[in-house]
């Protein structure tokens, strides 16, 4: 089970949260569950209607998040039943022209993100764009960090045996063979190599607002550090989807959604963390989440073949940007 108020993972039999705090046998805060409404159909239901327009949805096999035809309106499936959907966002298509996004992927092609001149010998087989629902995920990490810097050490290492040898020239002058200066004995070194090993604690803490993919049949494409323009995005609209252009349901939940971030980000700091120091001894994370919302991001799906290689592209139909690169 996880916690309502910080979203913690908890024992199934947990009464009160260990990380926050919460009293869970108590009931829940109307803030708790900000994101649903009220329950509109039990777990096994096979249809039911919109709750804005009353039109009638039909939920197939597996789907979690469903957006009605007619109003687009969505609802979830939350452990208690179908709820209507508070917070439900889009991102506008700008890049609409098929186009000008195969310009876009051409100069990038070009430009040798993949290969140099890459573009020149592959063959577009398959290009389309569809909303997909990804679950927007507030997460707050912390990780401390205990190592010890590599580059500081070598510089304090050097710095030492310089010394050494500096006063050795002074003190006896140069020995027989041309060497000056003492020879560094083993505990002179053993205590050179001490000095530049002392234990330095670091923090790292950053704060994310994580995208995760809502379907499971695109989990290939899930994005590993990608973050959309949320600035650009505006409640959800279905008269604003272009004619012709697919809103995809989803068959992620929250509850897998608010792991799944929390797995993504923990791995995130950790990886940043190697990239800025070296010779980590310990390194803990705490990571947070708290409020979900529903995105519906416009996403460019471009299949090449590259001398009998397949590979896709995903490209955001709002900022242009790539979210990843497949290779099959």
């Amino acid at each position: 089970m996880f916690c309502p108020k910080c979203g913690a993972e908890l024992p199934d039999d947990a009464v009160f949260c260990l990380k926050c705090g919460a009293n869970l046998a108590a009931p829940k805060p109307k803030e708790a569950s900000a994101s649903t409404g009220p329950v509109l159909a039990p777990l096994g239901a096979t249809a039911l209607k919109c709750p804005t327009c009353g039109a009638p949805i039909s939920p197939k096999f597996g789907e979690m998040i469903i957006t009605c035809e007619y109003c687009g309106t969505a609802i979830a499936l939350a452990n208690d039943g179908w709820r209507g959907l508070q917070k439900q966002t889009m991102l506008p298509l700008a890049f609409a022209s098929k186009d000008r996004v195969l310009a876009e992927m051409h100069g990038l092609l070009d430009r040798g993100w993949l290969h140099r001149h890459l573009q020149e010998d592959s063959v577009l087989e398959e290009m389309n764009v569809s909303f997909v629902p990804y679950w927007i995920v507030a997460v707050s990490a912390r990780t401390q960090v205990i190592a010890s810097d590599v580059a500081v050490e070598a510089g304090e290492i050097a710095t030492t045996a310089a010394l050494f040898g500096v006063m050795g020239s002074a003190m006896g002058g140069r020995r027989r063979g041309g060497f000056a200066g003492p020879l560094l004995t083993g505990a002179m070194l053993g205590g050179v190599m001490g000095a530049g090993q002392a234990k330095k604690t670091y923090e790292l803490d950053n704060n994310y607002n994580f995208p995760i993919v809502a379907l499971k049949a695109l989990i290939q494409y899930q994005p590993k550090n990608y973050q959309f323009s949320l600035a650009k995005r505006e409640l959800f609209d279905v008269s604003k989807v272009p004619k012709g252009v697919k809103i995809l349901n989803g068959d992620v939940g929250e509850e897998a959604a608010r792991y799944q971030a929390k797995t993504l980000v923990d791995q995130l700091q950790s990886e940043s963390a190697h990239e800025k120091y070296h010779m980590i001894q310990q390194l803990h994370t705490d990571v947070d989440v708290a409020d979900l919302e529903l995105l519906y991001a416009p996403i460019w799906f471009a299949q090449y073949d590259h001398k009998g290689r397949k590979m896709i592209l995903v490209i955001d139909g709002n900022s242009g940007g790539v979210i990843n690169s497949i290779g099959l």
